[in-house]
């Protein structure tokens, strides 16, 4: 359907007077870029992209991310004037207020049409690539009349020069994702200035280097918005679109500066722009005219989506299968370990976590077909493949593991687009001294509530020669910050398959498992013969390996290499009378969720509290007391074998035994 450019013009307006008027209103906001692409995105949104705003949870929707999410008011027009629900004029109204769900960047978690939380420049863009992987996966398993749609995105200069932008380009070139289009708003404009200032490279033929079908058009001009999208359509490989455009567009005395960028207009420059625009509406009114025309927008979608549930319903059992696999992994993550877990405590197994990790992902990729695992160049180090993943390629993309290359960033990203679309439980993994360089993405998995896995093996100095700049020390102390994160650190292979199990069925979470490259004894058996989700240990996120024999006077708490190590100084301390407690944490989150008496039986106020972590101690007072003993690694390792490092470094039980009895003589 096209519109007439008479009508067209009047509508992509309607995107710019509400732009600048709730800006205005709060007195804060980016009114530059939403009225820069008002025209590209009036075009996009009226004429291409697949939705229905009665349904903003519809799987075959076209998924649009506005990666730019500072010009978060584009969105929100948008969302208001195509029909969905939310957001109201209301909300509009208070943009940027307390309680609106027009927060300042876009949040997924507020208002349905928006796939996810942007404003972290270039990270949008690459969970886009995750959202158009999950699309070909899904389309390959399902077939083009149930999954066989685009992902649109609106990107800035910014997601462009952002680091990120590499890694995502890179890959979606690599796995050749035609059906992922960008549109960039090319105006020339950063906040200092113009691009001049910071930049001179040629970002289409960088993308074009990268395997991506590259258009330009003016960003004005819908005619030619037009020929690039269909140019963009025809094209078989990711395109780029660079829409030409002024920010601020309709701003007589302000388009095409800076000035434009992140600041409200004012209200002379307002008034000016609505006479320039030929806009007579007050704020938050829109014509009945330029209204109904938008509405015809969203009405638009529902044919398309009628037609698509009359071929889902017309088959009973690929209906079954699709419903089924878009809910999600629910608790079938315990069910599927249970034989696994009981084989494990007839027959131990000394294996490093991380093998521990391959080994238990073994049935979980068997019964779980929305597992996609991957690893950043990493996979024989972080084990994260099985015989049930072969690989994601543009030649099979029913493959469930990603070669991800030296992408952690972007992986991390992918990710999250992978499980915000839908239908995918993504995991994969680097090592955790790494995760550094994807913390940004790991703190949107939080925010956005995107049930991620990331596998960060090699967590301590336990990794040995490679030395202080591969040895994690603040890592997993650094990690547990993060709200709405859980950092799971699991002691051996039961643990390990416990920690899984939880992270996998934990819809609104993602986690970490932060695994350890040596061998490990396997300290858990009895009583796991015949396990079940119930009879889950780690769930509390802290549980008592081993109970005093002598009176209880110290309770050591540790967590993954270093239980066992609590093992060895409790046996010692006893052979001199003294009882001693061992409790494995595994998860902190996990044990700060339980009520006030279980966390008070697990750790008695009359006893001396010992924390034993081959990391960071800072944190660990919360739990020991400023009277307790904190154990661990407060500076950087030494490139040296493991066991020389643990002797080197005081976590042996003849290092730790003394101290904890002259405590307590003290």
């Amino acid at each position: 359907m096209t519109i007439a450019p008479d009508r067209l013009s009047p509508m992509a307006n309607a995107i710019r007077a509400l732009s600048m008027d709730a800006i205005q209103a709060a007195n804060s906001g980016h009114p530059g870029m939403p009225m820069g692409m008002a025209d590209v995105a009036t075009v996009l949104w009226s004429e291409y992209l697949k939705f229905d705003p009665s349904a903003p949870d519809w799987a075959d929707r076209d998924r649009f991310v506005l990666s730019a999410g500072h010009g978060s008011m584009l969105i929100y027009a948008l969302l208001n004037l195509s029909g969905y629900a939310q957001p109201t004029m209301d909300d509009i109204r208070n943009f940027r207020q307390l309680g609106s769900p027009c927060a300042g960047h876009p949040e997924n978690f507020l208002l349905p049409g928006v796939e996810c939380t942007t404003g972290p420049l270039g990270q949008g863009l690459a969970m886009a690539v995750g959202m158009a992987m999950a699309e070909r996966h899904l389309n390959a398993v399902f077939g083009d009349d149930l999954v066989d749609h685009r992902t649109w995105v609106i990107a800035g200069d910014g997601c462009l020069m952002e680091g990120i932008n590499h890694e995502a380009i890179g890959l979606a070139g690599h796995l050749q994702l035609g059906r992922m289009i960008v549109l960039w708003d090319d105006n020339n404009i950063t906040i200092d200035g113009g691009t001049n200032l910071s930049t001179s490279e040629d970002i289409k033929a960088r993308y074009s280097a990268t395997g991506w079908h590259v258009e330009s058009c003016d960003g004005h001009d819908p005619a030619d918005i037009r020929r690039a999208l269909d140019a963009a359509l025809a094209d078989p490989r990711p395109s780029l679109v660079a829409c030409k455009t002024v920010i601020g567009k309709g701003a007589p005395n302000k388009q095409g500066t800076s000035a434009t960028h992140g600041s409200p207009l004012g209200d002379e420059e307002i008034a000016a722009a609505r006479k320039e625009l030929g806009w007579a509406a007050a704020p938050f009114e829109i014509p009945a005219d330029v209204a109904a025309d938008w509405k015809a927008t969203g009405e638009r979608g529902k044919a398309a989506r009628s037609d698509w549930e009359a071929r889902l319903a017309a088959d009973d059992d690929k209906r079954s299968a699709f419903e089924d696999h878009m809910a999600g992994v629910g608790n079938r993550a315990s069910v599927a370990l249970e034989d696994y877990i009981a084989d494990l405590a007839k027959e131990p197994k000394k294996v490093a976590t991380r093998k521990a990790s391959e080994m238990a992902l073994g049935p979980l990729t068997e019964n779980l077909p929305q597992l996609i695992g991957g690893s950043a160049d990493l996979t024989g180090s972080n084990n994260t493949k099985t015989k049930a993943t072969t690989p994601f390629t543009p030649q099979d993309y029913a493959g469930r593991y990603v070669y991800y290359g030296i992408r952690e960033f972007g992986m991390a990203a992918a990710m999250n687009g992978m499980a915000l679309h839908g239908g995918v439980a993504p995991y994969g993994g680097t090592f955790l001294i790494f995760s550094d360089y994807c913390r940004n993405a790991i703190r949107l998995s939080a925010l956005q509530q995107a049930n991620v896995v990331y596998v960060l093996t090699h967590d301590s100095i336990g990794l040995g020669e490679d030395g202080p700049t591969h040895q994690p020390v603040e890592q997993v102390m650094s990690m547990r910050l993060i709200p709405n994160l859980n950092v799971f650190r699991p002691c051996d292979t039961i643990e390990t398959a416990e920690c899984w199990a939880l992270a996998l069925e934990a819809p609104k979470t993602p986690s970490v498992l932060a695994l350890s490259r040596q061998n490990l004894p396997q300290l858990r058996g009895e009583g796991d013969e015949s396990w079940s989700a119930a009879s889950n240990r780690s769930a509390k996120g802290a549980y008592r390996m081993k109970a005093a024999d002598a009176a209880r006077k110290v309770v050591l708490v540790a967590t993954g290499s270093e239980v066992a190590l609590a093992m060895d100084v409790a046996a010692t301390l006893e052979a001199q009378g003294v009882g001693a407690d061992v409790v494995s944490m595994p998860c902190m989150e996990l044990f700060a969720g339980q009520d006030e008496g279980y966390r008070a039986d697990l750790l008695p106020a009359d006893t001396l509290k010992v924390s034993i972590e081959a990391g960071s101690t800072l944190g660990w007072e919360r739990y020991v007391g400023n009277d307790g003993l904190t154990i661990g690694l407060d500076r950087f390792g030494a490139s040296a074998p493991a066991e020389d490092l643990f002797v080197k470094f005081g976590f042996t039980a003849d290092a730790i035994v003394p101290q904890i009895l002259s405590k307590l003589k003290a």
